[in-house]
């Protein structure tokens, strides 16, 4: 472990000055930081922080219609199937990470995988890597998933250090693109238990789809949450697609929507994604009293349209 070195470069924050981050841990086959993504200029630029990973595995089992990782891993003999990395890699360059770094970082464990896919088996990923952050209490772990197999994260106390993200949408839509998963329900009811065993819970609503009927089965989707708990962060995101998604997706039938181009693929209409955007915000402030929310790779105009300052953000991924 001593040998196993942490680079660190420096980069522009959002609001402005340079900052020195870690970069990655060793050959950054397991932490490295996502910054895809750059810094905004143009107004059709989207906005994402650059956040850290934590690659312990690749793929998912539930084959949404438009997952991007469909396009990441088309080349890949596996294509989407879950593969496991080495458990003793990670914790060697897990355990390295958090004894060494001393700036907080939240490091995601669902960009390239669900992050609950692996809790049937004999060795859950929650069970091993929860206990590892517990250890200190700068760092926490972020789990991103659309499963409701929570009963291992159940078990684990302490969890201060850990944070679950529940993907949600609409039922109409999450029938028809989103069918392998558990259905929005079981998750809401996951995200509820977990609230009550004192986890921090977050909510992605993305990607939002203009579908016939959206405004009713989305306003339906936050009163379902609301009436289960209040999440402490929501993220709201709408249908997007990168040339290498599209490339690699079967269905294709949820493209119809995407008329709009941006430095992260195709989007739904500018005026489409501001009317779905401002419908669930204004529910959300005049119902709930709630705004804690952030959009996910959304441009610098749709944040200006909205009156958001994207230099502040607090999203799914971030502090």
């Amino acid at each position: 472990m001593v040998n196993l070195r942490i680079t660190s470069g420096e980069y522009k924050l959002l609001d402005g000055p340079m900052a020195s981050s870690i970069q990655q841990v060793g050959d950054g086959s397991i932490i490295k930081r996502f910054d895809k993504t750059p810094l905004p200029i143009n107004q059709t630029d989207v906005i994402c922080p650059h956040f850290l990973e934590l690659k312990w595995a690749y793929g998912c089992p539930f084959d949404c219609a438009w997952c991007y990782l469909k396009g990441t891993f088309r080349f890949r003999p596996e294509k989407t199937k879950p593969v496991i990395k080495d458990f003793e890699k990670i914790e060697l360059h897990t355990k390295r990470f958090l004894s060494e770094v001393t700036i907080p970082e939240i490091l995601n464990t669902g960009e390239i995988a669900d992050s609950l896919m692996w809790e049937g088996s004999s060795e859950p990923f929650s069970k091993f890597i929860i206990p590892m952050f517990e250890e200190q209490n700068k760092h926490k772990v972020l789990f991103v998933t659309k499963s409701d197999n929570i009963r291992n994260l159940l078990e684990i106390d302490p969890h201060n250090q850990a944070i679950i993200s529940f993907s949600l949408n609409a039922d109409e839509v999450a029938k028809r693109w989103e069918n392998r998963a558990p259905s929005v329900e079981r998750r809401i009811e996951a995200a509820q238990k977990l609230i009550k065993a004192g986890y921090e819970v977050r909510i992605r609503i993305d990607p939002m789809v203009p579908a016939p009927d959206w405004e009713k089965h989305y306003t339906n989707l936050v009163e379902q949450i609301f009436a289960r708990f209040s999440p402490t962060r929501i993220t709201l995101g709408s249908l997007r697609g990168l040339q290498s998604t599209i490339n690699g997706c079967t269905d294709k039938s949820w493209q119809e929507y995407l008329t709009e181009r941006s430095n992260w693929g195709k989007k739904v209409e500018f005026t489409t994604r501001y009317k779905m955007y401002s419908t669930i915000i204004s529910q959300l402030k005049q119902e709930f009293h709630y705004e804690e929310v952030a959009l996910c790779k959304e441009t610098m105009a749709m944040w200006a349209k909205l009156g958001m300052d994207y230099k502040k953000i607090k999203c799914n991924c971030v502090w």
